[in-house]
């Protein structure tokens, strides 16, 4: 091949070497450009098959053998277009524009993408300096996690920056319009708890709540900036946590009068390490209140509550359960399937109980009162109390006449229990039950035994089993297979694996006749293998 021939190919492959950093750019997008995250990722990817692990290490004989000079130039660019197909296939399943989770060209993401394509600029030219310009930037492309790593370090400081004057105009904006803040936190049920208080509010209260998940600095800066207007008396802001600090850091210009704590539990276990620090984490959102609204139906919690309640500074801690009446608000479900509501032990009023979170329920209710409704109000809005979206919600297809509990916004063992519940409530005598599921994720190390736990659950309550993709695959198959080794007490009769949600639709879709009862719980992104 003739050297400038030679030169336009190497230069070529070394621009699409590149590419597969797209891939682990819109893994960080949906990671919420968390440094850090990138490596567990590369590793779940590299343990959930063998073809990715074979092929990471062909890259890695490819890679070395593009350094060795006694190849000779041709054999150079074979070794180079090897590796390249290599990267660009790598991970197998990780797609570049992605299926449920897009990658999306916002302002960030273009600031990481040059970040990302300077660093691998000055690794070529590192090369060119020392005379493999190829090699380097195939080490480049092969090392690309990484690399948008360093790019998410690099680039944080700037994007802190740029976010501090949202905060700065959505503080400004708090303190001219003054409305009561409400700040709801929780392993869980925080998104339903600040629905479920909205709906209790509306037409007594003005108040205004952080829409869907928007429950980080960012999110709350837009919420702010964007919805809070004069005359609000109320903002309800859901607050979320991947770490220590980050709750108190949200409370120094957003500080809530009012503080929730809905429930406490695994979630995130992995980021955090022990449900101890997720309570520390948890509890930063009391630090400023001036009352606590608190579900005791959780030990931990309920310490705590005690631990507030004895210390020097002066506030309202109010308890709430879906068990317990010797508390403040008590929703409790009954045998007629109502759930029956008390204040200070004495009955308010009962509805239907459908699929209504009790404690979540308490909670708001709890709000409300602080935010200055009567018992006679709240009884007069809880007719209009619904889940949110994607939170066990319920619905009959008109095309097919089956139907579908959508809980895909789940991921946690206590609303999984919930969405098994409300699957056993429904359907008759002659109706198939499914569960379509990927299971459950960032339960650190209890994310095997949970998930463990759910497969054998579903088998006492479905009759069919689908499990999604391969994250929780082992875990779900094998506690479906101890609750089928228990003939008497199982109804599970199938077991089917797929590798995403739109194959278990279509499964569904084959299968189910009018009647029958779909759970779809959880849903993971196409970033997950």
């Amino acid at each position: 091949m003739g050297h400038e021939l030679a030169v336009v190919a190497a230069v070529i492959m070394g621009v699409i070497a590149q590419l597969p950093a797209v891939k682990w750019v819109r893994v960080a997008q949906r990671e919420h450009y968390l440094p850090g995250r990138i490596g567990g990722f590369f590793a779940l990817w590299f343990r959930a098959s063998f073809i990715n692990q074979a092929l990471l290490v062909v890259g890695l004989i490819l890679l070395v053998g593009s350094f060795v000079h006694s190849f000779g130039t041709d054999v150079h660019l074979v070794l180079a277009a090897l590796l390249v197909l290599c990267l660009l296939a790598t991970p197998v399943g990780l797609g570049f524009r992605g299926r449920t989770s897009k990658l999306a060209l916002t302002s960030r993401m273009k600031r990481l993408l040059v970040t990302v394509g300077v660093i691998d600029a000055l690794v070529t030219l590192i090369g060119w300096l020392i005379g493999v310009p190829l090699g380097f930037a195939l080490l480049s492309g092969y090392l690309a996690s990484l690399i948008v790593e360093l790019g998410l370090i690099a680039t944080q400081p700037l994007e802190d920056r740029l976010l501090g004057r949202y905060v700065d105009d959505a503080t400004e904006r708090l303190l001219r319009i003054r409305p009561k803040v409400v700040g709801i936190t929780g392993s869980f049920g925080k998104t339903t708890t600040k629905n479920y208080l909205a709906t209790l509010l509306e037409g007594s209260v003005r108040a205004i709540a952080s829409p869907a998940s928007f429950n980080n600095r960012g999110g709350l800066a837009r919420s702010i900036n964007e919805r809070l207007v004069p005359g609000t008396e109320v903002f309800i802001a859901e607050m979320g946590t991947f770490g220590p600090g980050e709750i108190a850091a949200l409370c120094s210009w957003i500080p809530p009068q009012i503080a929730v704590l809905t429930a406490l539990g695994p979630v995130h276990l992995e980021r955090f390490g022990s449900e101890a620090s997720i309570l520390r984490a948890k509890l930063e959102i009391t630090e400023q209140a001036s009352v606590v609204i608190i579900n005791v139906d959780y030990p931990r919690l309920a310490l705590a509550a005690k631990a507030l309640a004895g210390s020097v500074t002066e506030r309202k801690i109010i308890k709430v359960s879906a068990i317990q009446l010797d508390v403040d608000v008590t929703v409790k479900p009954n045998e007629e399937g109502e759930l029956v509501i008390y204040l200070g032990g004495q009955k308010l009023d009962k509805i239907d109980a459908g699929d209504i979170a009790p404690t979540n329920l308490a909670c708001a209710i709890a709000a409300a009162l602080e935010c200055g409704l009567t018992g006679e109000a709240i009884c007069a809005r809880l007719a209009f109390i619904a889940s949110p979206a994607n939170r066990l919600v319920t619905a009959v297809v008109p095309e097919s006449g089956v139907e579908v509990i959508d809980d895909t916004y789940n991921s946690n063992p206590a609303g999984a229990r919930r969405a098994l519940a409300a699957l056993d409530r429904r359907g008759g005598e002659t109706a198939t039950k499914f569960v379509v599921t990927p299971g459950m994720v960032e339960l650190g190390k209890r994310q095997y035994p949970e998930n463990y736990a759910l497969g054998k659950a579903v088998g006492r309550v479905a009759d069919e089993l689908i499990v999604v993709a391969k994250t929780n695959r082992a875990a779900l198959i094998e506690g479906a297979a101890e609750a089928q080794a228990d003939a008497q007490g199982c109804r599970l009769t199938r077991v089917l694996t797929v590798k995403d949600r739109t194959a278990a639709i279509a499964q569904v879709k084959r299968t189910a006749k009018p009647g029958d009862v779909v759970l779809y719980e959880n849903d993971l992104p196409d970033h997950y293998p």
